[in-house]
């Protein structure tokens, strides 16, 4: 994972959390920024206009497989790693 995609995630999660990037990690659980199911549906659409990149995640299942920021960045940086 580059610095940059954790940078932008990051950034991104904070905007849709309105919270200051500096007070997110890697380890921050997303229930605990209160995210509901529309923010974390832009913060996806978000990153894939970002990365020009395709999640395939409906709701439901970001929700089960997407708990922590270090999960948003590491499917990120697969999906980037395989070319989209």
């Amino acid at each position: 994972m580059t610095a940059a995609v954790q940078d932008t995630t990051i950034r991104i999660i904070a905007d849709k959390a309105e919270l200051e990037p500096e007070s997110l990690t890697a380890d921050t659980v997303l229930a605990d920024l209160d995210i509901q199911s529309l923010e974390l549906a832009e913060v996806i659409f978000d990153l894939e206009d970002e990365f020009d990149i395709d999640i395939e995640l409906d709701t439901a299942s970001a929700w089960e497989r997407l708990k922590t920021v270090r999960d948003v960045i590491d499917a990120v940086a697969g999906l980037i790693a395989k070319g989209g």
